[in-house]
């Protein structure tokens, strides 16, 4: 059973998807950690995030394995433990240009589909996991929530961190993601016609993750 979790930046998908994945012991495959990968691949080489071909050039470079014996699973970039650097505002940064490379996105695709395959029971979190990576995926989720709250969100998960962030920024930065990831011609944000919509703005991460496993039980039920 695959469950897809869909949503713009800071709806807390990456967490949710997780616990999720722990209720139902189910893998969790974190996709933007793969894309969040190659931004610090890019990075590292210090090539022009907006020269396409560079970064193809360092996708097709970079090995990207999950440690599935660790919960959250592990992430390696070329073999080394990278998770702890991914879900800094640089490394966020340089994923929204890696996203937007057709050539990637098709490597990064048949990744994702592949590990489906091979660890059966998933529950996967993105852009567009429930539009064309697993389009027949059992359950579909879409989470969304107004941008002030996503950019909140995202403010205290970057300065538990120790990072010196402003408000403001992060959400002039949300909103330009939200168009770039809509606009984009590969993969854009998009809810699938059969996700189930859930709106976050007032519910507490656990309130989602109820809903969400009550779901998957349902649907596995009907299968």
């Amino acid at each position: 059973m695959v469950i897809t979790i869909d949503g713009p930046a800071g709806t807390g998908k990456s967490t949710v998807a997780l616990a999720v994945a722990e209720r139902l012991g189910f893998d969790f495959l974190d996709t933007g950690a793969m894309y969040r990968a190659v931004g610090l691949a890019a990075l590292r080489r210090e090539v022009n995030l907006e020269d396409a071909r560079e970064l193809a050039f360092v996708a097709k470079h970079s090995k990207i394995t999950f440690d599935w014996t660790k919960h959250p699973p592990g992430v390696l970039l070329n073999g080394e433990p990278v998770g702890h650097l991914l879900r800094g505002s640089d490394a966020t940064r340089a994923a929204s240009y890696i996203a937007v490379v057709p050539a990637i996105r098709e490597m990064l695709v048949q990744q994702q589909r592949q590990i489906g395959t091979e660890r059966g029971n998933v529950v996967t979190e993105g852009r567009d996991q429930g539009t064309v990576v697993f389009p027949d995926a059992k359950l579909k989720i879409y989470l969304d929530a107004a941008p002030q709250e996503r950019a909140r969100r995202r403010v205290t998960q970057l300065r538990a961190r120790g990072e010196i962030v402003d408000f403001y920024e992060i959400l002039g930065g949300i909103l330009a993601r939200d168009r770039r990831d809509t606009a984009r011609s590969v993969g854009p944000l998009a809810m699938a016609p059969d996700a189930t919509f859930i709106d976050t703005t007032d519910m507490t991460e656990d309130e989602v993750v109820d809903l969400i496993v009550e779901k998957a039980h349902a649907a596995d039920a009907v299968s």
